[in-house]
């Protein structure tokens, strides 16, 4: 009867261990990241943070496919790639249970509709202009009659207008559009994260990243609201990609330019 309360207390302990630590099963942990039996991984063209196309390669890179890619083959489930045109666009499939995966600018108000690890990287925030352009800094761009771009449902078009205070910011649809309305001379410049803006100039050519910068954001992990058993799990997969050299190389791969140490 000793025996037998001694080996309960113990069984209880470890299950008390396993609890407080927020650790679950390697199963459980498939359950609950992938519970359709497969890793669907949200992403959205034209930005290192998400996934592009090598022109010299063709193989396609970024941060959310490759990490999503890697995160499959932990769990030991089929990757599926689920395509957007928008990182909002992305957030709202993971809302609505079609996305399990994805790499954001892990803001408070993104926070309350998913749940984000610690951060992953931090970016840089700039201005692309044209070849054409007479903006030769960031302190030059907030200037009467001014037409800044942003990406429709980003972070970038609820912040900018608080600080500027003399231009008009002008919500583009995607990226590509983007592009378009830069060399149409529809906009003035184009304020995202530095990756993209950067992966946005080697496709216009004479275009230009400003010196100078108008914050910055910081890029992590996000998963579905509700799956938080999970999450240790997954802070441990971004301090090991910190750590053993899987950032960098998806970093490299993708051609991120304007990263920042994490914070």
């Amino acid at each position: 009867m000793e025996i037998d309360r001694l080996l309960a207390g113990a069984m209880i302990a470890m299950a008390i261990t396993a609890i407080t630590s927020g650790g679950v099963s390697a199963q459980d942990e498939r359950n609950v990241l992938a519970p359709t039996g497969r890793l669907r991984v949200g992403v959205y063209p034209g930005s290192p943070i998400s996934m592009v196309r090598q022109i010299n390669t063709g193989e396609t890179h970024g941060l959310s496919f490759d990490f999503g890619k890697e995160l499959a083959r932990r769990l030991d489930v089929p990757f599926e790639q689920v395509n957007y045109q928008r990182i909002v666009d992305v957030l709202d499939g993971m809302k609505a249970g079609d996305v399990d995966f994805t790499v954001s600018n892990a803001t408070p108000s993104r926070a309350r509709d998913v749940a984000f690890s610690q951060t992953l990287l931090s970016l840089e925030l700039g201005y692309l202009v044209s070849a054409a352009s007479p903006i030769a800094t960031a302190l030059d761009v907030d200037r009467p009659g001014m037409r800044i771009g942003v990406t429709q449902g980003s972070t970038s078009e609820r912040t900018l207008p608080k600080l500027l205070a003399n231009v008009t910011v002008v919500p583009a649809p995607n990226l590509k559009s983007a592009i378009q309305m830069l060399e149409g001379r529809e906009l003035d410049a184009f304020a995202t994260n530095k990756p993209t803006l950067f992966e946005m100039s080697d496709q216009m050519p004479g275009a230009r990243v400003l010196d100078g910068r108008w914050g910055e954001e910081h890029v992590a992990v996000a998963i579905p609201k509700g799956r938080e058993s999970a999450m240790a799990y997954v802070r441990r997969f971004v301090e090991e990609a910190q750590s053993n050299g899987l950032l960098a190389k998806a970093v490299e791969q993708a051609g991120l330019r304007g990263s920042l140490a994490a914070k």
